[in-house]
């Protein structure tokens, strides 16, 4: 069984699976990595005490048909086969094939009870079209499968490593605002995220829209026009000279005002 798990983003972002609790979320994640070849589980108790999930993140994924749950308790991935595709050579087929044969393969790739008229499971197994006996007809060979396996994953940022960013985007960043500003706001969103286990779609549009929405409420921010004895508020660069000015005329007025105290006693 292979060791490698994959996942789509037509799933991971779809907002159906972003308005999942972050456990249920997390839950989704275990049940994957614990699942074999076909995406076939029966470790749910341990998935479940990993990602600190609820009996209701579990009702949650079913309600919302991520997973299938048999009557022994197995439970497969609805959308398994749209980023889990392996090689003949590497493939290993499930021990449930009795819950297997319940199962057919609809055209995008996803898993659906076997209604009649449908093709099951056992008849149609996406690794034969890209297997040894098909690389000529559908041209996807080993490097071609390799390539697909061992794709990058973009850099993490932040104390808690949940920002993700390509070079690209990261260096875009860095010569729009300023490796500072860049800095900051990474680490704003990771701290936010942490705390609030909400999940953005794209790190990289958000610190954008951050970073614009504090240079708007910047821009509006005009201080207003008031006086403090008989001096009117001035750009913060003249403070210091509204304070001395007005100790001045302070001292003067108690100079003078001590002098006629003398001028009255003599």
């Amino acid at each position: 069984m292979a060791e490698r798990r994959m996942f789509t983003k037509k799933v991971t972002d779809d907002d159906n699976f972003m308005t999942l609790s972050s456990s249920a979320q997390a839950l989704y994640l275990h049940l994957s990595m614990a699942a074999d070849d076909d995406g076939f589980c029966n470790q749910v108790t341990l998935a479940m005490f990993k990602a600190h999930a609820s009996v209701q993140d579990l009702e949650a994924l079913l309600e919302k048909r991520y997973i299938y749950q048999f009557e022994n308790g197995v439970i497969v991935i609805k959308h398994w086969r749209m980023a889990n595709a392996l090689r003949k050579d590497r493939y290993t087929k499930t021990n449930f094939l009795e819950e297997l044969d319940q199962l057919c393969i609809k055209e995008n790739g996803e898993y659906d009870w076997l209604p009649s008229g449908c093709r099951s499971v056992a008849t149609c197994l996406p690794q034969d079209r890209i297997g040894k006996d098909r690389i000529g007809e559908d041209r996807i060979g080993e490097d071609s499968v390799e390539e697909i396996i061992t794709a990058p994953v973009p850099p993490s940022y932040g104390t808690h490593h949940l920002v993700t960013l390509t070079d690209a985007e990261l260096n875009g960043l860095i010569n729009t605002y300023g490796k500072a500003t860049t800095e900051d706001y990474i680490q704003q969103l990771d701290a936010y995220m942490f705390s609030s286990h909400k999940q953005y779609s794209s790190h990289y549009q958000t610190i954008i829209r951050w970073i614009e929405k504090a240079k708007r409420d910047e821009t509006y921010r005009k201080p207003k026009k008031t006086t403090f004895n008989n001096l009117e508020q001035r750009q913060d660069t003249d403070y210091d000279k509204q304070a001395y000015s007005l100790a001045e005329a302070q001292r003067k007025a108690w100079n003078k005002k001590k002098e006629q105290g003398n001028e009255d006693n003599s």
